[in-house]
């Protein structure tokens, strides 16, 4: 195990998980035993948007979970802590994360992806695949990391509601121009944008993955509708889905856990082959998180710093 660069020499009365991301973080605290104290929201812990504004969600999204617990007054150095947070990609970003924080009695840091797989298997070998706005598949086997995809919109997110909505977009277009087939879905989607591709242009110009996601409830409701253009998109988006748990397969993992707000969704189209490897999560991602919290390795530890003892106390 390895003990963070901001931990104290106290033996924790608390272990807390957090799982951030760029829109939230929640917070969860168990005593030594295992029993639920307290829970809470915080604000967005996505590091990329800046680790003093993290920190300082984290630490108030502790603290109302610590209330719960009893502690009205509570110090860091009674907690062990777990970091499960988006846009920690390496040994680096765990370092910057540890150092920015304040001292705990123990800290430790994670991909919210490791803390996911974590919990889902309750530390053990097996993998996930995320299928919401995004997707990204990682394994956790024999002590190695392996994650899949997840590069982002720009090239990837292969089995998401943003790749779904943005391939719908794409052969709405070419059936206006007579390159694909037309149907009820694309003269419908045609008449979202104002019956013109000129509206899907001003659209795209501005347009997120969550908006390119948010067309996924009309492509499903025609799905379901058998119109062939909408489950043509909808195959295809299972089929990524499938190489995505195939490939984890074949890292070793001998299950994969489907999460996210598409899982549900997108399951039922599956492949048999790709339903037999899919197994439900034990445990979420905040008790990974706590997992973290109690000594369970980061994914990265073969690249951090065997370093102990306080480093610097954060703000």
């Amino acid at each position: 195990m390895i003990i963070s660069m901001n931990t104290s020499e106290t033996h924790p009365r608390f272990f807390a998980g957090v799982d951030g991301g760029g829109t939230k973080c929640r917070v969860r605290v168990r005593d030594a035993a295992g029993q639920l104290l307290g829970e809470a929201e915080g604000g967005p812990a996505n590091i990329r948007l800046g680790l003093n504004m993290v920190w300082a969600n984290i630490l108030t999204a502790l603290e109302k979970a610590l209330h719960q617990a009893g502690e009205p007054a509570p110090r860091w150095e009674d907690v062990a802590i777990g970091l499960g947070l988006a846009g920690i990609a390496d040994a680096a970003d765990v370092a910057r994360t540890l150092t920015s924080g304040p001292r705990f009695a123990r800290c430790q840091a994670a991909s919210d992806a490791h803390t996911a797989c974590l919990g889902a298997f309750s530390g053990r070998d097996g993998a996930i695949l995320i299928s919401g706005t995004g997707s990204a598949g990682y394994g956790w086997v024999s002590g190695q990391a392996h994650p899949v995809g997840g590069w982002g919109f720009e090239v990837c997110d292969y089995g998401s509601a943003a790749d779904l909505g943005r391939e719908a977009i794409r052969m709405t277009l070419q059936a206006y121009d007579g390159l694909a087939p037309s149907s009820v879905f694309t003269t419908a989607l045609l008449s979202h944008f104002g019956g013109h591709p000129a509206g899907i242009v001003h659209w795209v110009t501005t347009a997120s993955p969550r908006d390119y996601g948010a067309l996924a409830p009309m492509i499903m409701s025609h799905a379901n509708q058998n119109d062939s253009v909408a489950v043509a998109l909808v195959e295809k988006q299972a089929q990524h889905i499938g190489r995505y748990i195939a490939r984890l397969v074949e890292l070793g993992a001998a299950k994969v856990c489907l999460v996210g707000g598409m899982a549900p969704v997108f399951t039922p189209w599956l492949s048999p082959a790709a339903r037999s490897a899919l197994a439900e999560p034990e445990h979420d991602a905040l008790d990974g998180a706590i997992l973290l919290a109690r000594g369970a390795s980061n994914g990265l530890e073969d690249d951090v710093p065997h370093q102990s003892g306080p480093k610097r106390t954060g703000t």
